[in-house]
């Protein structure tokens, strides 16, 4: 069948595609309703991954005997990936097809996913886990074009709001698959599943996808802007990264943020100038879209960031088995699954602004109270906050695209889409570092006076250093032949000193989310919001 060509990302002044220019679909080829579920299946594997790590992490520390800093870059180095190559990811598809273009990340992905768990070493698991991000990068805005090219407009908001619930559902749910792959099967099967999934994408794809493609494509790109957004973001993540190392007041530091804060405001000018820039900046002259961007950010801070801490808390602090610590996260993926339908429905009838607005203050609430939990908090007290969580975020995931894409013209709706992901991807990744940061610094500041309070042996520098890299991931650093009380009393200054910094990281991320609520009053339903109210099944 010959490809199908629609004007999706024409000029302003350029009607969009009209209902009836999108013809009924004849068979598996092109159908509206098979094309959602076959971009899902493959949108559903890169969302799985943000969070199906987080349990594996732990296993995958001491498999292969990482260091904080690097298990961080476990998932900083995924998250930035993917959130860099959205935009520039979503123009290769408006340039040679949304098709191909998510073909290959489904190729990419799942090559890559097998890759990482054929690794003996955490570079190659960082090295794969960017590679995993870049084609990841391939699949999402891919995903949102074919959605924008099959469904008639009216239509159009019905489908991606079930996209949105898989990708919520699926960031949900990682951490209770992780926790059954880890526990019965390795840390390597996490990624491994990738491959089957991978193939029924492919299939799939092959089938049912029908090349769309816009009238008014992208001819060239901008690529010094790629260079600088990408330089950017690594400058930034890469000073909180070593902070906690370097300290600081450290020039080193201080380097890399002012050279992020310069690489920013020279792509921000490279973007008024270049022909078809990266991110057209006129999209940010709507302040509820930006408050929509910034919402995310915010929003998957707190999410990302806290998520991080949590896996280690309940499998070293607590000693759970993997499939227990995902088990114990259940109240959370059960809230955002049931929730997030709820939300949809506020959203339609209530409009973004009060859903949105209160999901981030029951955000707030639940990581203030994640910062009480103890060494010995119940399991009904954890799963309180863990399912207020839950619900509030449910709200965010659902609304954020109506917010975002339903407030940007029509012709840059599909860049709108991309911004999204990649908004709630960097977030992702600034919230393990700077949460991340936080927690180094908070273990670093602690440890040698309850150590010494305790009545422990004095340690060397490195000792201490070594002491403090095991303690911020709640492991006792605990030496073969240590007597039974002495081991009893450094694990108990291990656990107290972990709970302080995951405390101070919990109110660090609940101040995220009160901001976060001032930014969701900034928010109003888009003129394209009602596309699909009310809409029949195709």
């Amino acid at each position: 069948m010959t490809s199908q060509t629609i004007d999706t990302t024409g000029p302003g002044d350029k009607a969009p595609a009209a209902p009836s220019d999108v013809p009924p679909a004849k068979g598996l080829r092109g159908h509206p309703w098979f094309t959602l579920i076959t971009v899902a299946v493959g949108v559903m594997m890169v969302a799985l991954d943000g969070t199906i790590v987080a349990i594996a992490n732990p296993a995958i520390q001491k498999d292969l005997g990482a260091t904080f800093a690097q298990v961080q870059w476990i998932t900083n180095g995924y998250f930035l990936a993917l959130a860099v190559s959205l935009i520039t990811a979503g123009k290769l598809g408006d340039r040679f097809g949304h098709r191909q273009t998510f073909l290959i990340g489904v190729v990419g992905f799942a090559a890559a996913s097998g890759a990482i768990g054929l690794s003996d070493s955490i570079a190659l698991v960082v090295t794969f886990r960017v590679f995993q991000g870049l084609f990841g990068a391939l699949l999402m805005p891919a995903a949102l074009g074919l959605l924008r090219a099959t469904f008639p407009a009216e239509k159009l908001n019905m489908a991606i709001g079930i996209w949105g619930m898989v990708i919520g559902a699926s960031t949900a749910g990682g951490p209770i698959l992780g926790g059954v792959l880890v526990e019965h099967v390795s840390w390597q099967s996490v990624f491994f599943i990738n491959v089957p999934v991978g193939i029924v994408a492919l299939v799939l794809g092959v089938l049912i996808l029908l090349d769309h493609r816009a009238e008014n494509a992208p001819r060239s790109f901008d690529i010094l802007g790629i260079a600088l957004l990408s330089g950017a973001m690594f400058c930034l993540v890469w000073a909180l990264i070593k902070a906690p190392a370097w300290g600081w007041g450290d020039g080193r530091t201080w380097a890399f943020i002012l050279g992020s804060v310069v690489l920013f405001t020279a792509f921000a000018v490279w973007e008024t100038k270049v022909k078809e820039p990266l991110i057209p900046l006129a999209l940010f002259r709507s302040v509820p879209l930006s408050a929509g961007v910034v919402l995310m950010v915010l929003m998957a801070i707190a999410f990302m960031g806290g998520l991080f801490f949590v896996t280690f808390y309940l499998q070293n602090v607590h000693g759970m088995s993997p499939i227990d610590a995902g088990l114990h996260l259940l109240p959370l993926t059960g809230m955002m699954i049931v929730g997030s339908p709820l939300a949809g429905a506020m959203i339609t009838k209530l409009g973004p602004r009060i859903p949105l607005a209160g999901g981030m203050a029951a955000t707030a609430l639940a990581m203030y109270g994640m910062s009480t939990l103890e060494t010995d908090t119940g399991s009904a007290a954890m799963s309180l906050w863990f399912a207020l969580l839950g619900l509030g975020l449910a709200p965010v995931m659902v609304g954020a695209t109506e917010v975002i894409v339903g407030n940007a013209a029509m012709e840059l709706s599909g860049v709108a889409g991309g911004l999204q992901q990649a908004a709630m991807q960097i977030g992702g990744s600034l919230g393990t570092a700077v949460l991340g940061a936080v927690m180094a610094s908070k273990v670093d500041s602690d440890l040698p006076a309850n150590w010494k309070d305790a009545g422990l042996p004095q340690l060397t520098p490195t000792q201490l250093d070594q002491a403090s890299e095991a303690v911020q991931v709640g492991v006792a650093p605990v030496a073969k032949g240590t007597p039974e009380a002495i081991a009893a009393k450094i694990t108990d200054v291990a656990h107290d000193t972990f709970i302080s910094g995951m405390s101070l990281a919990s109110l660090v991320a609940a101040g995220v989310a009160v901001v976060a609520v001032f930014v969701a009053l900034l928010t109003k339903r888009g003129e394209n919001a009602e596309a699909g109210a009310g809409a029949a099944h195709i």
